[in-house]
């Protein structure tokens, strides 16, 4: 991109008349207005802290001494936001502005400053000189705010803190608002990210009968960081047919020109919601969600328009050296400070300003009013109009559970009968995600209710179990950026959802993760941010039943990323049979503000607890299971624990082999499903007491700890308890490829032999005396390892197995 031809100390220059242009000589000299003074705002945001409409001479004192921010993308997302406003108070649109470009704060505050909702807001930054002398030093500075449009921005449901997510993010948006225009300025740095590539897919999910519209503006400004970007280098033509390719019907308004570029916006965006209006208006009138080829724009304009054209010899507008602060070193360069003066005095404040720093009422009549603000927009504050799901009785999904351990139900089926009636229940509000998963997850049940939406073309044979329906409620793609965007979109604009996806694979989205959670423990202070739907994220296809799949499959590790993250905002579970599932996702589908992520395997699983049993469980999040125990009324030799359902189950079975050998051994069982009721309660909100710590789990007996996923993370969650010394933790080792469950658990040593050898290891008393028990242990142990070699299974006792309870003082015994 050449640099840009305008001189930024000229008058606009009047704009040739086209049968295109839209805006008269006074709309066209007031859009051109009030977009100065948004890049006045970008820039004094920047740089001062002092004298903020410049009404003495520049000093060094007035300017900050640390510069921080991104000037490179804001006059293009001021320009689009400016000219966005025009159509909504011409044509009464509800409309919320996502910013992609992740540094692009300052091309968004400033608009948003000038209608007049930050101040409403935030009272000390009033709409006057002393207010915007706050506003300017409180950018990008210590006790401030940051440089991307964090949740303290009003009107803002995308920070771009890591690029990638706004078009899925919009999209998220649009779903079940079908008055609602979402627009979104890309960055063509963004544009180069993987999620970003597949979120353009969006277009064929968006129904046009009960959907609002999203349009995308990629802006090319040319250049990332210190690079060129890749869509700005390549021909028009090709440019073109990519987004054609996609299905969008792309419309470009290119050039420097401000007068002329405020002409060609004005037109081309004009025209794009009336395109958007005629397809919602047909399939509305039809009755027919046909695939629509929405428009998209892509405005090619300078890197830092309107900014310097050259420091020191180098150039500026027009390339990368705009992207952050094109001036450094202000206080002590003082040919930088005159220059950044004539830079900031080039947009003419004293015409944009009136003498209380207030932009004048002409100015101040271009923009919307009350909730058409995109600022004020309760889509944007989506708690204010989030309701409550209207839930049905988890309980009547309950299976029957007469004796524990006796018999076996997929864990996520009955929970799919469950979201297919609350999706019944709430067809406009909630929303199932899977990447092409939710039958292999046992979750297909909600096709009874909704299919998977589908608006691009379908084949004959797809009516035999394809499931697809353009009305369609659930969403499904291959690509866990985008359904997680979507899903964040939803949540943030007042809906509710419920995602599910493999173990192994949700790592793809760890970084959305980290950013979502962000999000969310940042707008929990924010008194004006109503709470949010909370995320739930179902993870299945577990690790320990990834014996058919390998090695790949198994990971166990996302887990360790949730801890990482503040203890107000994620909650983790891992219910062991069907009813806890139930009872946990209830809890769940409730609650606001948190991420809730569920480990639970979709295979059949031994079931231990009736429903009333459960939820007094899952109420507790970590219990002593009576009927596993037989310490009643004295202190246990050994504690057993365990989370996760093989893990539960191998250590259920453990148990009965030591009972069998050592009668007299007296053993606790414990079970966890709120895995944070194992942090201390000072660094958790669900943790233990040291108290209630000590008393399930002892000062000083050895506990031998079965988990779900890797080790250590037991051991960090751990480490400040009395008996930590004491805690030994079997979990995922990294050993596995095609194995029988049995041998998966064994290679790991969470298997029922090798817990008990650890008993025996870790209780003085049977280290000398159980020897030959041991030894019989891992005899048999070895004996089943070469049973699965040979057979290709585990030997039926052990495929079998069911935990038999027996009384306290009664010797169990094994059973198939």
């Amino acid at each position: 991109m050449e640099g840009a031809l305008i001189d930024v100390n000229a008058q606009p220059k009047a704009a040739k008349p086209s049968t295109q242009d839209r805006l008269s000589t006074k709309e066209l000299r007031d859009i051109d207005a009030y977009w100065r003074a948004c890049n006045y705002l970008a820039v004094g945001m920047i740089y001062l802290r002092d004298n903020p409409l410049l009404r003495e001479p520049l000093k060094p004192a007035h300017v900050k001494g640390r510069l921080l921010g991104h000037w490179g993308s804001s006059p293009g997302l001021s320009f689009t936001y400016v000219h966005l406003n025009r159509l909504i108070k011409k044509y009464d649109l509800d409309a919320i502005f996502l910013a992609g470009p992740g540094h692009g704060a300052p091309g968004v505050l400033g608009p948003v400053y000038l209608e007049g909702t930050y101040s409403e807001i935030y009272p000390n930054k009033s709409e006057d000189v002393d207010g915007m002398r706050t506003f300017f030093r409180e950018f990008s500075f210590p006790g401030g705010i940051g440089s991307h449009c964090t949740p303290e921005t009003p009107g803002s449901i995308h920070e771009g803190g890591e690029l990638g997510y706004s078009v899925s993010h919009a999209f998220g948006a649009a779903f079940d608002n079908p008055d609602l225009l979402v627009t979104v300025v890309v960055g063509d740095g963004e544009a180069e990210t993987g999620p970003l590539a597949t979120s353009w897919h969006s277009n064929k999910f968006l129904n046009p009968i009960r959907d609002g519209a999203v349009l995308p503006v990629l802006n090319l400004n040319g250049y990332k960081i210190n690079n060129p970007t890749l869509l700005a280098r390549i021909s028009h033509e090709e440019l073109e047919n990519l987004f054609k390719g996609y299905g969008w019907t792309p419309h470009f308004v290119e050039g420097d020109d401000p007068a002329i570029m405020h002409q060609k916006m004005a037109a081309t965006l004009e025209d794009c919601v009336l395109e958007i209006r005629r397809i919602q208006q047909e399939a509305r009138a039809t009755g027919k969600p046909n695939r629509a080829r929405w428009p998209m724009i892509v405005l090619r304009s300078p890197k830092g328009w309107t900014g310097p054209k050259e420091v020191d010899g180098h150039k500026i507008e027009g390339f990368w050296r705009a992207h952050q602060v094109p001036l450094a070193g202000i206080r002590d360069n003082p040919s930088h400070l005159k220059a950044l003066e004539d830079w900031m005095r080039s947009y003419r404040p004293e015409e944009l300003f009136d003498e209380s720093g207030q932009l004048t009422a002409e100015l101040k009549a271009l923009s919307p009013v009350g909730e058409r603000r995109m600022s004020a927009n309760p889509h944007a504050n989506g708690g204010r109009l989030r309701k409550a799901l209207r839930l049905p009785d988890f309980r009547s999904y309950a299976i029957e559970v007469k004796q524990p351990g006796q018999t076996t139900a997929e864990n996520t089926r009955p929970l799919g009968r469950f979201l297919r009636d609350v999706m019944r229940q709430n067809p406009k509000n909630f929303r199932v995600f899977g990447p092409d998963e939710n039958t292999s997850n046992k979750l297909d049940a909600i096709y009874e209710v909704s299919k998977k939406l589908w608006l691009a073309d379908q084949l004959p044979e797809d009516a035999d179990g394809g499931e697809l329906s353009a009305d369609g409620r659930v969403l499904e793609m291959l690509s866990e950026h985008t359904l997680e965007g979507w899903q964040e979109g939803y949540l943030l604009t007042g809906r509710h959802g419920f995602f599910s996806t493999y173990e192994a694979f949700v790592h793809v989205i760890d970084s959305m993760f980290n950013m979502h959670a962000k999000w969310l423990a940042s707008s929990s202070e924010l008194n004006w941010r109503a709470p949010v739907s909370s995320l739930n994220l179902l993870i299945t296809s577990t690790v320990w039943r990834q014996d058919h799949n390998g090695f790949t499959h198994q990971d166990p590790g996302f887990l360790d990323l949730v801890v990482n993250k503040s203890p107000d905002v994620c909650r983790i579970y891992l219910p062991p049979d069907v009813n806890t599932l139930l009872s946990v996702a209830d809890h769940c589908l409730k609650s606001t503000g948190y991420i809730n992520v569920i480990v639970s395997d979709k295979q059949k699983h031994l079931q231990y607890m009736n429903m009333d049993e459960a939820i007094e469980h899952c109420t507790k999040g970590v219990g002593i299971w009576r009927k596993a125990s037989n310490d009643e009324g004295s202190e246990p030799d050994v504690v057993m624990a365990c989370a996760g359902d093989i893990p539960t189950k191998e250590a259920l079975a453990a148990v009965m082999l030591l009972r069998e050998h050592f009668p007299d051994l007296k053993i606790r069982f414990v079970n966890v499903v709120d895995l944070y009721r194992l942090v201390p309660s000072t660094e958790h909100p669900h943790g233990l007491t040291d108290r209630d710590f000590d008393s399930l789990f002892t000062k000083d007996k050895p506990i031998i700890f079965n988990f779900h996923g890797y080790p250590w993370l037991i051991h960090r969650l751990t480490y400040r308890r009395t008996n930590h010394k004491n805690l030994h933790v079997r979990g995922y080792k990294e050993k596995g490829n095609i194995n029988t469950p049995l041998d998966l658990a064994i290679q790991n040593q969470i298997d029922r032999f090798s817990l008990a050898m650890d008993v025996i290891d870790r209780v003085p008393a049977l280290q000398m005396a159980g020897a030959h028990a041991k030894e019989m242990l891992r005899n048999t142990q070895i004996q089943c390892v070469n049973y699965a070699y040979e057979h290709g299974v585990d030997k039926p006792e052990i495929d079998q197995w069911t935990w038999q309870v027996r009384e306290r003082n009664e010797t169990p015994r094994m059973a198939a």
